[in-house]
C-alpha cells in the first residue's frame, strides 16, 4: 500500500520511484532515528542544533527528541546568506527573502518548501542565522580538534552552539565540500 503511494508520486513521464530528499515522510522518519539514538545514548542535553536545508533532517530529529524529551529545545541553524526559517519565525509566517549563494551550499535558500512551516513551528523552538565567518571557524575547529571534514552546512550547528551556554548536541551533517574551498577556509 505505502509502496504504491510512493511509486505513484513519481515524475510525470518517468516510470519509477521518486523519493524527495527532504519533504518525504519516510525520509523524515529515517532522520528521526538520529533523535532516537541521541535520547538512548546521552543522559542529559538541553538543546539539539541541526542545520536547516530543506527541513527534513531537522524535523525528523525534532519529532523523535520532542516525543521522548519534550523539554529539549530544537534549534535550526541556517546561513545568514539565506535563512528563510529564521525569517518565518521573525514574521510569524513564511516569507521570501534575499538569497546569496555561498560555500554553505547544503543549506539556505530564498523560501521554505511548502508545508515545512506548519511542521517547523510545532517542533522547532528557534532558528538562527549563522554568519559565514562563524561557519568557516566551525569548519576549522572540526578539522583541528575532531579531525572531521565538514561542509559548510554541516558546520552550521557547531557555529550556532559556540554562541550558547547550555548543553548542546550538534548535528554535523555532511562532508561534501570542494577541496579548493576547504583549503582556503583552513
Amino acid at each position: 500500500e505505502w509502496w504504491q503511494a510512493m511509486v505513484d508520486r513519481g515524475r510525470e513521464g518517468i516510470d519509477g520511484l521518486f523519493v524527495h530528499p527532504t519533504d518525504d515522510p519516510a525520509v523524515m522518519a529515517g532522520n528521526g532515528t538520529i533523535g532516537l539514538e541521541l535520547c538512548e545514548q546521552l543522559d542529559a542535553f538541553d538543546t539539539v542544533i541541526v542545520p536547516w536545508g530543506g527541513g527534513g533532517l531537522t524535523l525528523g530529529i525534532a519529532s523523535a527528541v520532542k516525543a521522548l524529551r519534550p523539554g529539549t529545545r530544537v534549534v535550526a541553524a541556517e546561513p545568514e546568506t539565506g535563512a528563510p526559517l529564521s525569517a518565518a519565525f521573525a514574521a510569524g509566517a513564511p516569507t521570501e527573502i534575499e538569497f546569496e549563494r555561498s560555500f554553505v551550499d547544503g543549506a539556505g535558500g530564498p523560501a521554505l518548501l511548502p508545508g515545512m512551516w506548519e511542521r517547523a513551528r510545532e517542533l522547532v523552538d528557534e532558528a538562527v542565522a549563522v554568519p559565514l565567518a562563524e561557519a568557516e571557524e566551525a569548519i576549522r575547529l572540526l578539522a583541528a580538534r575532531a579531525h572531521v571534514v565538514a561542509e559548510g552546512a554541516g558546520a552550521l550547528a557547531l557555529a550556532a552552539a559556540l554562541r550558547r551556554h547550555d548543553r548542546c548536541v550538534c548535528i554535523v551533517s555532511g562532508g561534501n565540500i570542494d577541496r579548493d574551498v576547504y583549503a582556503r577556509i583552513l
